[in-house]
């Protein structure tokens, strides 16, 4: 561990951003150049305290995952998040754990969508990053463990997966479902966790054994989708999908046109916030 290179690293890329690049406000009397170490700490989901010591070379060596929440809170891209990982003691991210970093051309995108629900996904539908609308819809996703932070896995083999769709549309949502991950499944091959996951569905899903036996393959870039909340009652969203250029991530973010009864819901669903279907449930 390069303590001083990992400090210095640390509070130069820090006084790069600025509070508009992480949808901070910049307040009216601001001295700091670039962003607060506390608003770093905040935005890694870290202590102000832990994150001061290491700038200032006290800090104990930080673990991957807190280098992983680091790379996303200043925005790194992929070359700088390996430089971050080097000099803090570590390997590289090997390429799988490295789908994990969010991509920042989208992270921007995302950090100024707060007025309806948008998320970051992998191609194995696993949620990097959700703004505080897609929490109110869908719930604390990210939080979800092993094959289970897959919304595809979960989608065959946890029945409450499937009570935000109309039971009318959910056969089309399980086609779409292995469709996405056939077409996963195709970039990164058999040995890779896109093939662990499909043996392991086809062990666990009836359903999902013969709909994979079908060799659809698609990546739906725009849908017209009905999602149930448990309040508010079905809503009807328009999605579009944004993906990178590897198209190993996809920003997804729902809107309804205005004056409609599902944009309407929406402002409900911003002022009711996180007062429903928490992780608690999962």
């Amino acid at each position: 561990m390069d303590r001083a290179a990992l400090a210095n690293f640390l509070r130069r890329r820090r006084e790069a951003l600025q509070p508009e690049d992480v949808a901070l406000p910049s307040g009216a009397r601001r001295r700091t150049r670039g962003l607060r170490r506390e608003e770093v700490a905040s935005l890694a989901v870290m202590s102000t305290d832990y994150y001061t010591r290491l700038e200032q070379q006290r800090g104990p060596q930080p673990s991957e995952h807190m280098l992983a929440s680091l790379a996303r809170a200043l925005r790194l891209t992929g070359d700088e998040r390996d430089y971050l990982f080097r000099i803090a003691g570590h390997n590289a991210p090997a390429s799988l754990s490295a789908s994990q970093h969010v991509a920042p051309a989208l992270l921007r995108v995302l950090d100024h969508l707060d007025d309806t629900p948008a998320l970051i996904l992998t191609d194995l539908g696993e949620t990097l990053v959700q703004n505080r609308m897609a929490t109110a819809l869908f719930g604390d996703t990210p939080a979800y463990t092993g094959h289970a932070r897959s919304a595809i896995y979960r989608w065959f083999t946890d029945p409450a997966e499937r009570s935000i769709y109309p039971e009318a549309d959910r056969d089309r949502q399980s086609r779409a479902q292995v469709a996405n991950l056939r077409a996963a499944h195709g970039l990164r091959g058999p040995r890779s966790q896109a093939g662990e996951l499909v043996r392991d569905l086809r062990k666990a899903s009836r359903e999902f054994a013969e709909l994979w036996s079908r060799h659809e393959v698609a990546q739906r870039f725009e849908d017209h989708k009905t999602l149930i909340h448990p309040e508010l009652g079905p809503i009807e969203l328009d999605c579009q999908a944004l993906f990178t250029e590897d198209q190993s991530q996809t920003l997804l973010v729902l809107t309804a046109p205005p004056r409609t009864e599902g944009y309407e819901k929406l402002r409900l669903l911003a002022v009711l916030g996180l007062n429903r279907f928490t992780s608690a449930e999962h």
